[in-house]
């Protein structure tokens, strides 16, 4: 009788043992750990279809796993940092380990890998999007005239306007987008606001991400825009636009944000407007003359 109640509590334990898969998502990353002994995978489909059998045999004895995204240059560098020896399991566990707390991961959620692997990889891009901006926020140091933290200024006026636009936003859900063009490269982040019984539900870090890669749009004066689309059921989208000011956001016309919308942007030609879309001027943020003094 014991016996049995210690394997049921071994069960139950089990059960709440939450683990976590380090993914290689492509070709390339696999041939790169294929250089390990302690790497048994001869090709990529068919190391796909074994993580997947070991996700789904944990998800069936109620296991909760977290997937994340292995970078095999990471990995070697993790190992030399910490003096593992890259070609063993157990460093490769730790890594993964490691990786659960920082890195980009997606709960496995019963979806077919093929499903689940662009979620982890537009997972990783959001988190590097924001690390990077977040890292030139941080460079951009203090006011040489009034000693402010320039970049803590350029979040907080970015916040602001962020709660503005939800504000004054049409009723509906929102789908925000904010792209600020480089140097080095071109920065975009994505925030989805639900309108549930009229108040804005939305992801915490999604908003953070937001107003990060806003706030760089406003601190470094590059070019960049900010779109917002409202959704509603039994009338059209609306799609209203800024345009990226330094310490501020300007408003396109609806011609302007037709004109966006429409052109495509890698070859300049006309793109025919979407159905069931009103592109109008966005609502005004009340913000009258700007607030912020100019640094």
């Amino acid at each position: 009788m014991a016996y049995t109640d210690h394997r049921t509590m071994r069960r139950v334990l089990h059960r709440e043992v939450a683990g976590t898969i380090g993914l290689l998502a492509d070709e390339h990353d696999f041939r790169a750990m294929r250089r390990y002994d302690s790497f048994v995978f001869d090709d990529h489909t068919t190391y796909l279809k074994h993580v997947e059998a070991v996700l789904r045999t944990r998800a069936l004895q109620g296991g909760h796993t977290t997937v994340a995204l292995f970078d095999p240059e990471d990995y070697a560098e993790y190992c030399a940092e910490t003096g593992l020896d890259p070609d063993s399991h157990t460093s490769r566990a730790r890594f993964t380990a490691a990786l659960a707390s920082t890195g980009p991961t997606v709960p496995y959620d019963g979806r077919p890998l093929a499903d689940l692997l662009p979620s982890l990889v537009d997972e990783a891009v959001r988190q590097a999007t924001w690390e990077y901006a977040a890292q030139v926020l941080a460079r951009l140091g203090t006011c040489a005239t009034c000693g402010e933290d320039l970049g803590r200024a350029a979040f907080t006026r970015a916040s602001h306007l962020l709660v503005r636009i939800l504000d004054t936003a049409p009723p509906g859900d929102l789908h925000l987008v904010c792209s600020v063009s480089g140097p080095p490269e071109a920065l975009i982040a994505v925030l989805h606001a639900d309108d549930i019984a009229g108040r804005m539900e939305l992801d915490e870090s999604e908003a953070r991400e937001f107003t990060t890669v806003l706030a760089v749009g406003l601190a470094t004066g590059s070019p960049g825009g900010l779109v917002m689309r409202t959704s509603e059921p039994g009338s059209p989208d609306r799609v209203h636009g800024w345009r990226l000011r330094a310490h501020g956001l300007e408003p396109l016309t609806a011609g302007e944000v037709f004109d966006a919308y429409c052109t495509d942007a890698e070859s300049g030609d006309l793109i025919s407007p979407e159905p069931n879309v009103d592109y109008c001027e966005p609502p005004d943020l009340g913000e009258g003359p700007n607030p912020a003094h100019h640094h």
